[in-house]
């Protein structure tokens, strides 16, 4: 088997049936054509691509190695779900059910380990439920909501599965989640997504699978407090009923600001960490599409076009846009009562009228109001305790044109998709003034970049303060804590960013309880 790189192929080709096209570029006749890799390459607007890699085989590889300078020999590596050969007397325990505690559980389960999961909000058909209900204007449930319950925060998102990191278990990431109902496309898409509305019923199949290999999963149960003799954990409290354990992975997302406090008076050794704040833009998708693809832009095999910038500020700060969502719509991500937090989501089609994105500015542990561990988390809930004010609940918006060149506020072409209600602000009153100068400057350098982003009506919804976590629990070599026995992992302890670095992170984690296991 061979794998081909940087093939060019243009919009109108068949990858149903890849073949005879390749048989003829190469000038052979081909077994097998499959597709490894597609993305679109639309530096050039006058040609509008797909640039692809296959795995082919014939019988004469050699020669196709010798006249392909992009050819190269290609070895599946499957990952080798580990087994554990010492059953330990008190079950792991996994805090929190987001992409790092599944794919933590999951590979547990899959080791014979049976682990227990409790996760403080419902399962996915309650928060469904719940974050419709909030979204139609009834009261904020703070234990179920966008940030917590089945699926984590990522299952209320775009579903996006790209990621900086090179680790080969993302790979294995990708096809758990195509093999628990997530479409073919994520195996082959340079930027695979699920999409909200498909990723309820995967995260069901995950828990199912996780239930069937003898592990058991309590939702609506809140780890409030943990045990520690000798150094060791012994045991965990949620819902006032105390549970022996001896392994505990801190799964629990970067909105349960509860559990970082009692840790850390628990003695967890924790640090401030970087984070980003900022605000959503939306456009309309028929203009970015417009200024991605040029004349293209309606071509059917074309889906809805995305976009990722970043620029570096004269006064030193850094601005990017984060977790795009085409054709989607803004939500109100809140998870505390009297604050406001936002964020973005698409459905599978991405076919909403908005494109949205956040626009973030990175803040660093010398812009906190002290030195205090938490005073990420007090400068996040001061922006948004600020935010409902402002609004008494109604989330704050404002337009490119007033907020970055002063002019009246007017809604135009482009209205807010945000739910259940919305209001003009001045976003000065909302962000720190760094965030919001650079904010400014950072628009106008994106509007060179792609023309349109910069347009006076283009809607702006604020705030966007849940990007990351701003502490990190630290872990040693072997993943835990100074409190033995205790496992920080994903994105909420501050080791991912992103639903499949996430995971990653939760099956090592899982690798590592199960080495621990078998050598001790």
């Amino acid at each position: 088997m061979l794998l081909i790189n940087n093939l060019n192929l243009p919009l109108d080709t068949d990858f149903q049936n890849l073949k005879p096209s390749l048989e003829k570029t190469l000038k052979c006749k081909l077994k097998e054509v499959k597709l490894y890799r597609k993305s679109v390459d639309a530096r050039r607007k006058q040609d509008v691509h797909f640039c692809c890699s296959v795995l082919v085989s014939n019988d004469n590889e050699d020669k196709i190695l010798k006249f392909n300078k992009n050819a190269m020999p290609y070895t599946e590596k499957e990952y080798v779900w580990q087994k554990c050969d010492k059953i330990p007397n008190n079950r792991p325990v996994v805090v929190g059910f987001g992409p790092a505690g599944m794919f933590c559980a999951l590979t547990l389960a899959r080791a014979g380990l049976k682990p227990l999961v409790i996760e403080r909000g419902g399962s996915v058909d309650e928060r469904t439920k719940a974050v419709k209900d909030f979204f139609s204007g009834e009261k904020l449930d703070p234990e179920n909501n966008v940030q917590f319950g089945e699926g984590g925060a990522g299952t209320f998102s775009d579903g996006k599965l790209t990621t900086g990191i090179k680790n080969p278990r993302a790979k294995t990431v990708i096809k758990v989640l195509n093999q628990m109902g997530a479409k073919d496309n994520i195996l082959t898409d340079a930027k695979p997504h699920i999409g909200t509305d498909i990723l309820v019923s995967v995260v069901k199949n995950i828990r199912k699978e996780i239930i069937s290999l003898g592990g058991e999963i309590l939702f609506n149960t809140r780890l409030d407090d943990i045990e520690i003799a000798d150094g060791k954990i012994v045991s965990i409290t949620a819902n006032a009923n105390k549970i022996p354990c001896d392994t505990v992975v801190l799964a629990t997302g970067h909105s349960a600001r509860d559990t970082y406090k009692m840790i850390l008076c628990k003695g967890a050794d924790m640090v401030q960490k970087p984070f980003a704040v900022g605000v959503r833009i939306e456009h309309l998708q028929t203009d970015i599409n417009k200024a991605l693809y040029g004349e293209f832009h309606n071509h059917k095999n074309l889906s809805a076009a995305d976009y990722k910038l970043a620029t570096h500020l004269e006064n030193g700060r850094g601005v990017y846009t984060f977790c795009m969502c085409p054709g989607g719509e803004v939500i109100n991500a809140s998870s505390h009562l009297g604050g406001i937090a936002v964020n973005g989501m698409s459905n599978s089609k991405r076919d909403a009228e908005n494109a949205n994105s956040a626009v973030l500015v990175g803040v660093e542990p010398s812009d906190f109001p002290s030195s205090d561990i938490l005073a990420g988390c007090e400068l996040q809930e001061k922006i948004e305790k600020a935010a409902y004010s402002i609004g008494e609940g109604a989330v704050p918006i404002n337009t490119v044109g007033n907020f970055v060149f002063g002019k009246e506020f007017k809604i135009g072409r482009v209205k807010p998709s945000v739910k259940p209600s919305y209001v003009y602000a001045d976003f000065t009153k909302i962000l720190p003034q760094f965030v919001c100068e650079s904010l400014k400057e950072g628009i106008k350098n994106f509007g060179k970049k792609i023309s349109g982003f910069d347009d006076c009506e283009a809607i702006l919804t604020a705030p966007e303060t849940r990007s990351s976590a701003p502490v990190r629990i630290l872990r040693s070599d072997d993943f835990q804590s100074n409190l033995k026995g205790i496992y920080p992992c994903g994105e909420g302890a501050g080791y991912a960013g992103g639903i499949v670095s996430a995971a990653v992170d939760g099956m090592t984690v899982a690798e590592k309880i199960i080495e621990n296991l078998n050598t001790n």
